[in-house]
């Protein structure tokens, strides 16, 4: 079983990352983070507390990180509406917010975990994930492995060449991306592959429970806007794919080579550079890029998730009822 931290900005997609992360035997959600990103960060922190207590993930620690990128203002996600996570309603959160702020909850759960057992899942822009080295550096050395969501090889969509999550905070992905410890980016060349389709969509409501129903309301929200905004007819349910890759590796192809996030770029600012010339590629290169991925696959982890936790809350409440 994988122990992960999964530092969020709920989000759409991150409603799933969090629901295939608690749902699947293969992972053990040790902590949520939340940072400013697809909203601000009240809005962010919110969401994640009522998507939690929505699909019964109610033992795990949360706490909120940064207000806004390391330089600069931050920017909303246009696709997922004013609260971050428009078309659902959402429950009253059953748990409080931890009192760490999230930078302090994910250094201390790396450093009282034993070493090499944490893997660490950014799903927003990196703002907490470079906090967290610069403030305490031996995290780099105890971590086992960053599997991030978040930039591409060959496309963009917060401008013409840098995904949204690079692109809010370029200087704290250089960081992440630049520290000497096993990075995995699952961009945009992946995770446009990972489409809620009507066949999708079939497979949840056949389920039949609230919980699956929640997710229906959230992929009609999130295709109308992906319509509207980037033109796709199916939206791309990036996230989980993040948290997929871990559940099992080979659903996503990698490939090794060199990650550098242009920073200084007036039309370029957030790209993710990768060096995919074999003659420049090191021995010792310590990042990757997904170049592929096995969509049925991937929605059977995440159907299956969504039907481990309605039925677990299922069977809760008939305990209750008793």
């Amino acid at each position: 079983m994988r122990k992960i931290i999964l530092d969020c900005d709920p989000g759409h997609d991150d409603a799933i990352a969090l629901m295939l992360a608690h749902g699947s035997p293969e992972i053990e959600l040790v902590a949520v983070t939340t940072v400013g990103g697809n909203a601000v960060l009240e809005k962010t922190t919110r969401n994640a507390l009522g998507i939690m207590t929505m699909a019964g993930i109610t033992d795990v620690p949360v706490a909120a990180g940064c207000v806004r990128p390391l330089i600069g203002e931050g920017e909303d996600a246009d696709v997922h509406g004013i609260s971050g996570l428009d078309g659902v309603d959402l429950p009253e959160p059953a748990m409080e917010l931890d009192p760490r702020h999230g930078v302090d909850l994910i250094i201390d759960t790396i450093m009282e975990a034993e070493p090499k057992t944490i893997s660490l899942v950014p799903t927003g822009p990196l703002t907490n994930i470079a906090m967290a080295i610069r403030k305490e550096p031996r995290i780099i050395e105890r971590v086992k492995e960053v599997v991030l969501m978040g930039g591409g090889m060959h496309v963009g969509n917060w401008s013409a060449v840098a995904e949204f999550n690079i692109k809010i905070d370029p200087e704290a992905a250089h960081i992440v991306f630049d520290a000497p410890w096993e990075v995995t980016m699952i961009g945009l060349d992946v995770t446009h592959l990972a489409l809620a389709t009507d066949e999708v969509a079939a497979k949840i409501e056949a389920l039949g429970t609230p919980l699956s129903q929640f997710v229906l309301d959230l992929f009609a929200f999130f295709r109308q806007a992906y319509h509207d905004e980037q033109g796709f007819e199916f939206p791309p349910v990036h996230d989980p794919v993040a948290v997929a890759r871990l559940i099992d590796p080979s659903i996503v192809g990698t490939v090794r080579a060199p990650i550098s996030v242009e920073i200084r770029g007036e039309h370029t600012q957030g790209m993710t550079v990768t060096e995919l010339r074999p003659a420049h590629i090191p021995a010792d290169c310590h990042t990757q890029a997904g170049v592929s991925l096995d969509a049925d696959r991937f929605w059977d982890l995440v159907v299956d998730a969504i039907d481990r936790l309605g039925r677990a809350q299922g069977e809760a409440g008939g305990r209750a009822s008793v």
